[in-house]
């Protein structure tokens, strides 16, 4: 019961940040944030998460929420460096997530791991975290840890 109560709790909260303020900065150049991020990924020696999503999509609010508030968020800030790219609908960025083997098609949010000096580590190529809503927090923990864990494959 304080399973299902918990877990009704992170949804209403997740419904009520979905329709705040955007997560993705919608005119930033993520080419250069990646950048950046590698280069502070390499003095801390942190590997760098690439996430993919967009403002329109509630599991990828669910899944920012998470690392900004949920249960992986000291999990996340203690193990990556994180970047946010915006797809837009599917019409900005597209050929960067590509680039690193991610079809978009199978939905968002899409992640990458990059080493710090920007080697592909991991991947989600199969629609992963696209039902984060669903996962719940516990869930996008849980997919974390393992990709903490082992992180070329996770």
């Amino acid at each position: 019961m304080r399973t299902l109560l918990a877990f009704a709790l992170f949804t209403l909260v997740c419904c009520a940040r979905a329709a705040g303020a955007p997560v993705y900065d919608e005119h930033a150049d993520a080419r250069a944030d990646i950048r950046s991020a590698l280069a502070g990924a390499q003095a801390a020696k942190l590997p760098v998460l690439v996430v993919f999503g967009a403002n329109w999509c509630g599991d990828c609010k669910v899944l920012d929420m998470s690392f900004t508030s949920g249960a992986s968020a000291p999990l996340v800030h203690k193990n990556f460096r994180v970047v946010k790219v915006n797809v837009g609908r599917f019409d900005r960025n597209v050929e960067i997530a590509q680039s690193y083997g991610v079809s978009l098609d199978k939905g968002i949010p899409a992640v990458v791991l990059l080493s710090p000096q920007g080697k592909l580590l991991f991947a989600t190529r199969g629609g992963e975290l696209a039902d984060a809503r669903h996962m719940g927090d516990r869930g996008i923990y849980d997919f974390f840890a393992r990709v903490v864990a082992h992180p070329a494959s996770p």
